[in-house]
């Protein structure tokens, strides 16, 4: 029996995978965590914007709310993109509506390295919505591709590598934000539009690619292109077979016509599989895995982290995430999906609690600011192995073919909304607790100086 390695390299199939990879989660890992090293430049731009424009400096609540803005303007583009990729895959095809998308992506870059010359925090704003469209886009456009591609017996497997993809840009965004390399103040810009390379590789590369074998043989009924696009993907075959079986996934799909977003909420014989898994998806984005993946320099300057150490610590946090989501398939298949999340969400409460204790004795030693980070690289590896790992394919597992469109749209929605929630409050908690600090600091020296003084 042929490893899934040999059917792989008998056609172009593994160049394509790596193509669409790099134009469709890759981009959303990357953006995820690229902003968490140039944090500080940037906002020191917003001030400086601000001074230049108005002749005074901004108030500090000001300079907060704008880079919230650029946070989770991010997530709302993604939120945008998410909708609007059952349209524009239906209207354009798979092939030309990624190449369409990495477009938008490289049009973003032009928006984000114009800014800083022209001294517009404004351009910053709407080169993050138009990378989060993009990345909402190309994400679910990389898991139809990847569906559509692939034979159904090992359509999970290549499936999977949407995550791999998702945590080895997030690793990139990491890595590219090092002092070393990008994630210096001269060059934030440059670092935030480093993934447009990317997608002007899918630009270059993907016309040379077929159109999905599905798209061709349900969509435009070309029987013929659709047997030379399984040959040019796969090596060469008859693949009769093969579209026998999209002939018979069609005729199921006709006999039960997908439902709307509303039709499927309405529905009361699957009303417990959509509470089942928004309650986790909802879990899953409260969790507070996106917030360490955005907010990594913040979380560990208040951790107490020495500034010079932070980016390489999250360096270190990306290649844990990466080498746990490679391994997650395997533990899938030894011990089903229950365990994973019920364990993966027992520890990671465990692992918060601790966090909290040790952010509160941070000054009581120098060592104990590691034991925080030591932890939330234990939350991060049980997140990847347990529910990160678990809830990609439970669509397909918790519903049937007519109602999986709309699930995915009702997780999408809900994922890009509180990603969205997350980067708009999340900086001002930071500021809330640094002033809370200082005001306590204030309080306990003014009680220390009066206690001293009625001592003498």
């Amino acid at each position: 029996m042929e490893t899934l390695f040999q059917q792989l390299t008998h056609g172009n199939a593994l160049f394509l995978i790596l193509v669409l990879g790099l134009g469709g989660s890759f981009q959303v890992g990357f953006h995820i965590t690229g902003l968490s090293s140039p944090s500080p430049y940037i906002q020191r731009f917003i001030n400086n914007s601000w001074y230049d424009r108005y002749g005074e400096p901004p108030h500090p609540q000001t300079v907060t709310m704008i880079w919230s803005l650029i946070v989770s303007m991010f997530a709302v583009g993604g939120l945008f993109g998410a909708i609007s990729v059952k349209f524009i895959s239906d209207l354009l095809g798979r092939k030309k509506a990624m190449i369409c998308n990495s477009f938008i992506a490289v049009l973003a870059a032009g928006f984000m390295l114009t800014s800083k010359n022209v001294n517009s925090f404004e351009m910053i704003i709407v080169a993050r919505f138009l990378f989060g469209y993009s990345a909402g886009l190309g994400m679910n456009t990389h898991l139809i591709y990847l569906g559509e591609i692939s034979p159904r017996k090992i359509r999970g497997i290549v499936t999977l590598t949407l995550a791999t993809f998702l945590s080895l840009g997030k690793v990139s965004g990491q890595t590219f934000g090092l002092s070393e390399i990008l994630g210096r103040e001269d060059t934030w810009d440059i670092l935030l539009s480093v993934a447009a390379l990317f997608s002007f590789v899918q630009i270059v590369m993907l016309p040379f690619f077929p159109e999905t074998p599905r798209y061709l043989l349900i969509e435009k009924g070309d029987d013929k292109a659709c047997k030379k696009a399984l040959q040019s993907l796969w090596g060469q075959g008859d693949y009769q077979q093969e579209m026998d079986e999209m002939l018979t996934e069609q005729a199921a799909i006709e006999a039960a016509p997908p439902v709307s977003l509303l039709q499927l909420l309405r529905d009361r014989t699957v009303r417990w599989q959509v509470i089942t898994i928004s309650i986790i998806y909802c879990c899953n984005q409260l969790s507070g895995i996106s917030t360490i993946s955005t907010f990594t320099y913040d979380i560990f300057l208040e951790a107490g982290i020495p500034k010079k150490k932070i980016r390489y610590i999250t360096l270190g946090l990306g290649v844990a995430e990466i080498l746990t989501s490679l391994t997650c398939g395997l533990l899938i298949d030894l011990t089903g999906r229950r365990p994973l999340l019920f364990g993966g969400y027992g520890v990671m409460s465990a692992c918060w609690i601790f966090v909290t204790v040790t952010l509160n004795l941070k000054d009581s030693s120098y060592w104990v600011p590691y034991i925080t980070v030591s932890l939330m690289v234990v939350f991060i590896m049980f997140f990847c192995g347990g529910p990160g790992g678990a809830t990609p394919t439970l669509n397909s597992e918790l519903f049937i073919q007519s109602n999986r469109m709309a699930s995915l749209v009702l997780t999408g929605l809900q994922g890009w909304f509180m990603f969205s929630v997350m980067g708009l409050v999340f900086p001002f908690l930071i500021v809330r607790t640094t002033k809370l600090k200082i005001s306590s600091a204030l309080h306990y020296n003014t009680h220390r100086d009066l206690y001293v003084m009625l001592k003498s």
